[in-house]
């Protein structure tokens, strides 16, 4: 009787490991069935499957230049800058760090005991104001001061973060036939040279 009832309790065990394989074996079958098919990409998704398909055609924007702050702007944050510095107690800022290369006209250059000088006018204002190598404007430089011309180095900013540099050479200005006239009106007249008297004769006796 014991015997009857062990071989039962085999069978029921093996039946139960059988099916527990066949459950597994499917399970892994229908995995790997899975795996083998196709992923659905971002491009087919949510896309008909009837249609032809269209690639994204992504556009680029075009980087352009940065366009300065306006003339009062500047002026203003100079200012904040030279009371910022006045309050550190360091030495401020110069006027031409608020002028543009655009905004300025070479008046005249000098040699100084420094250097090499030059005298600007600053346009939009109306102010001139004295110069050497090295001095620093709102979109550039200036590197030298030659004979009848002074050279900078300027710097453009692209929207999209780029910094280019590029060489400007500022001319001399020549004054115009009008301005010419009139120093030629208001210089005095060279004065005439004086005449060498001739002695006198001797008196015949």
């Amino acid at each position: 009787m014991d015997y009857k009832i062990a071989i039962r309790h085999t069978a029921i065990a093996a039946t139960i490991l059988c099916a527990t394989g066949f459950a597994a074996t499917t399970t892994l079958a229908q995995n790997q069935q899975e795996a083998k098919k196709p992923a659905i990409s971002e491009r087919t998704a949510g896309r008909d499957p009837f249609r032809k398909y269209q690639p994204v055609i992504k556009t680029r924007m075009v980087a352009s230049k940065l366009e300065p702050p306006s003339i009062q702007a500047r002026i203003d944050r100079y200012r904040a800058q030279k009371l910022a510095a006045a309050s550190a107690h360091v030495a401020p800022p110069k006027p031409t760090t608020a002028l543009l290369l655009s905004e300025m006209q070479v008046v005249g250059i000098f040699r100084t005991p420094r250097g090499w000088a030059a005298m600007i006018e600053a346009t939009p204002i109306n102010l001139s104001y004295v110069i050497y190598p090295g001095e620093a404007f709102f979109d550039g430089q200036l590197v030298a001061i030659e004979e009848a011309r002074l050279v900078f180095r300027r710097d453009i900013i692209w929207t999209d973060g780029r910094h280019e540099k590029t060489v400007e050479v500022k001319p001399l200005r020549q004054p115009n036939p009008i301005e010419a006239m009139k120093s030629a009106k208001t210089d005095p007249a060279p004065a005439p040279a004086p005449v060498p008297e001739k002695p006198a004769a001797p008196e015949k006796q």
